[in-house]
């Protein structure tokens, strides 16, 4: 054990002397934390209770539903404003004129719904703008079939005030069942992603400038056997997984206040395991790639394909059934479902026992593959 963590130490030191490998340690993740954060920070903001302002720009004189498309907005989760003059807004809705004459009158009335957000939360939005338009004509059908003669907003004042005939009462079953999104998603996510890449690229390099340096093959003469030169060749890719953990949970918490929910421990556990399997997967590709390039450009696919299919780019609970199938069987889901489950849904520690055991069996198994691949020239 003493000549593997002589190696281990040895080889740790080298690969923090070397400048790219410090970039993509320290560097890249704050950055990645904070561009994916921020793409997918709009996923579930209604979901969470976040109003979600709107421009309400007025063609002309709206009438008096105008406050009751206001009181549908905000039941629907927006905040709806009178926009400043020349003011630029990314959420607006256009209100056309005479809008409460048109809708009493049962004439066809478009509301023109406009906003800069992602895709994904535009369809979302734009559901909720349904929503609210629904509730508003069915204000207005019930105060008809209530009232004789000419509608006024005394009449929607009086069916605000009324007692509802039927209410609906939501709470959550259980834990809260919210789609991670924001740095919620981006920390856990990217630090699976680089710990993966930094191992695959760098952890493999190392291995193969050894080996054309004739390093490995002077160690083949030295007092050590094949088997600790590999445990400690494993050490020092662990110990960079490590810090690469290390850091990027510390700059979560201290940059972007991730919350990293009440099993701590666990999720320490889980980080484990996935550091032992990036560092068996880092030793098993500098053996069987044939140069450095070989290794950075296999490493770099791998890890960016499997970082999307995994989940690590976006929350896989947002995509198809196939590819939240296909996460279930890779190494990044495995890492991603686990910390989503402890993180965001707060499932319990017992529930991702599967997920370590099977991350502790795959660095297990890559690096008993390594140790049958190592080659000392």
């Amino acid at each position: 054990m003493r000549l593997a963590f002589f190696i281990a130490w040895h080889d740790i030191r080298y690969q923090l002397r070397q400048p790219q490998t410090l970039i993509w340690l320290f560097l890249m993740p704050p950055i990645f934390f904070y561009f994916i954060g921020t793409v997918t920070a709009g996923f579930s903001s209604v979901g969470r209770g976040e109003s979600v302002p709107v421009a309400l720009v007025a063609e002309g004189d709206p009438g008096f539903l105008r406050p009751q498309l206001e009181r549908s907005l905000r039941a629907s989760g927006f905040a709806p404003h009178a926009p400043e003059p020349g003011s630029a807004h990314g959420r607006s809705l256009a209100i056309p004129d005479a809008f409460t004459d048109r809708l009493v009158a049962g004439e066809e009335t478009v509301l023109a719904y406009r906003t800069d957000a992602s895709e994904l939360s535009r369809e979302l939005e734009e559901v909720r703008i349904t929503k609210a338009a629904l509730t508003l004509l069915a204000d207005v059908v019930a105060v008809r079939a209530a009232t004789e003669g000419e509608l006024t907003a005394d009449d929607f004042d009086a069916l605000n005030a009324a007692a509802r005939s039927l209410r609906l009462d939501v709470r959550p079953a259980g834990a809260r069942r919210e789609v991670p999104s924001g740095f919620e998603q981006s920390v856990p996510g990217i630090l699976v992603m680089f710990t993966l890449l930094v191992l695959l690229t760098s952890g493999a390099s190392l291995i193969l400038v050894e080996r054309r340096q004739g390093l490995l093959r002077r160690l083949a003469s030295a007092p050590l056997t094949r088997d600790q030169l590999v445990f400690g060749k494993w050490l020092s890719r662990m110990a960079l997984a490590t810090i690469q953990v290390g850091f990027a949970m510390l700059a979560g918490t201290v940059l972007f206040a991730t919350d990293w929910g009440p099993d701590l421990a666990m999720i320490g556990a889980i980080l484990f395991g996935w550091a032992a399997f990036c560092a068996s997967a880092g030793l098993l590709l500098g053996n069987l790639a044939a140069t450095e390039g070989q290794a950075t450009g296999i490493g770099v696919l791998t890890s960016n394909l499997l970082a999307a299919l995994g989940g690590c780019w976006w929350p896989i609970e947002i995509t198809p059934a196939w590819m939240q199938g296909v996460q279930k069987v890779l190494p990044t889901g495995w890492a991603m479902d686990a910390l989503h489950k402890l993180m965001s849904f707060e499932a319990g520690w017992v529930s991702v026992l599967p997920h370590l055991a099977a991350l502790l069996l795959g660095a297990t198994v890559l690096g008993w593959a390594a140790a049958r691949r190592f080659r000392y020239g």
